[in-house]
């Protein structure tokens, strides 16, 4: 009996296999599976292999009207901080 209890907890203490821990993708999945990128389909497939779009399976996109609109639309990949210069300045001579 305390043969059997000592290889049950061994059993309960036992790794589980990293092989079930991996994502599954197209390479490591049957030969006919295919994940894809979570996208909607936008028609379907003909017999002869083509495909039809289907025009309310497009998406629609509501884009409000920027006339009078104050901000840029294009944000500069070198922009200063100017508050975080001047807080630098302060601090060091709060510091002195």
């Amino acid at each position: 009996m305390p043969l059997g209890l000592i290889t049950g907890i061994g059993r309960a203490m036992r790794r589980k296999r990293t092989s079930s821990l991996i994502i599954l993708s197209s390479k490591r999945a049957p030969r006919d599976y295919y994940k894809g990128k979570n996208c909607k389909p936008t028609g379907f497939h003909t017999r002869k292999g083509g495909y039809v779009l289907q025009d309310e399976k497009l998406p629609r996109y509501v884009v409000p009207d920027l006339t009078d609109f104050k901000l840029r639309p294009y944000v500069s990949q070198c922009a200063r901080d100017a508050t975080a210069t001047s807080r630098s300045t302060e601090s060091v001579s709060a510091s002195k």
